[in-house]
């Protein structure tokens, strides 16, 4: 559905910039009958505040990784527009504190470690001088290998492994260590998966959707279940993610279903801990990963609030994932309706969340 924002329809408003990640949430709606809007925040735009936000319900599909897609603005822009509609009291899901998180790996792994959460060991560097000396204190402390990455991240930006100082030294002399969006490189310990696989928790609402394994050993550090990520744009190719051991073949998905997830020791307290630090953040959409060290620790490293899916999960879930998040933006629109039509009645409505 594709409607101007000045329309008095109450509809859900999708906020994103990536087209090519929109189409199982579209299908959703439709099936549903929930009416929406795709509102692209990408390259710039004008927030009329003197006038009210259009009705509705406001869903945040801001990604991290939108500058690299050329819409530099779209961060800002976004921030703008969920900051409207939440001052005029509109139903915002994901707003303005998920969007802080989404841009900010410390602000995850602070929240993360705060609820008792294992994180790998990290330091942040803001800008260049020290990352140096930071990598020679970060190894120093673990004794291994190290991973680079951006703050505000995203399909993989800036994770490179370095096994030890040196190596990283010769690649800062060569240019070879991109700067991030924001300025603050991540220096991160590599800790391996026991299987090779990480696990993404997908939640909806507070609610457990289901859980999927990655390959990390043909995936890499790119593990981006859309199938957009998957393919080289122009060639159509399976693409060789950052970090991959083997490259992905043909045909062979990075994907799989753990449909025993939540069902073995110690991850009841995982899933509490996540709802604790999503509701800290102000994030109801969610796909968080960890992964299983060799050395038993249990390690949670990103939260991801535009979450996506894969299509051969989602053909074998119990549940589809743009379903729940379509199940639940639909219940919030009807209710803020309901609220709307008590309140042209005559009764005050609850102030806006």
């Amino acid at each position: 559905m594709s409607a101007s924002p000045s329309d008095a329809q109450p509809v859900v408003h999708a906020i994103h910039e990536n087209p090519d990640w929109f189409g199982p949430s579209a299908d959703a709606f439709r099936e549903r009958g929930i009416p929406y809007r795709e509102w692209l925040l990408t390259d710039g735009g004008a927030v009329d505040l003197d006038e009210p936000p259009p009705p509705g319900v406001y869903w945040s599909r801001f990604s991290a990784s939108s500058h690299t897609r050329g819409h530099a603005l779209a961060k800002e822009h976004t921030r703008a527009v969920l900051a409207w509609a939440a001052a005029a009291g509109r139903r915002v899901v994901n707003g303005r504190s998920a969007l802080e998180a989404e841009v900010s790996k410390v602000v995850q792994l602070a929240t993360l470690r705060r609820h008792g959460l294992e994180v790998p060991r990290t330091t942040a560097v803001v800008g260049t001088a020290d990352l140096l000396a930071a990598a020679r204190g970060l190894v120093a402390r673990t004794g291994g290998p190290f991973l680079t990455k951006h703050n505000q991240g995203g399909k993989g930006l800036g994770v490179a492994r370095f096994d030890d100082v040196g190596a990283f030294a010769a690649a800062l002399a060569a240019g070879d260590v991109p700067t991030p969006v924001d300025g603050v490189t991540l220096l991160q310990e590599y800790v391996p998966p026991a299987d090779g696989t990480i696990t993404r928790v997908e939640l909806v609402a507070g609610e457990l959707v289901y859980a999927i394994r990655a390959d990390t050993v043909h995936g890499g550090f790119q593990l981006c279940p859309a199938d957009a990520c998957a393919l080289d744009p122009l060639t159509g190719a399976p693409l060789l993610p950052p970090g991959a051991q083997l490259a992905p073949v043909p045909g062979q998905s990075l994907f799989s279903l753990d449909a025993e997830f939540g069902t073995r020791p110690g991850e009841d307290a995982l899933l509490a801990g996540y709802r604790a630090v999503l509701a800290e953040l102000g994030v109801e959409i969610a796909g968080v990963e960890h992964l299983r060290a060799a050395d038993g620790r249990v390690l949670t490293y990103d939260v991801n609030t535009n979450t996506n899916y894969n299509a051969e999960v989602e053909a074998v879930a119990p549940r589809s994932g743009p379903g729940a998040i379509a199940d639940h933006l639909g219940a919030l629109l009807r209710a803020e309706v309901a609220r709307s039509a008590v309140g042209h009645a005559g009764v005050a409505p609850p102030a806006g969340r």
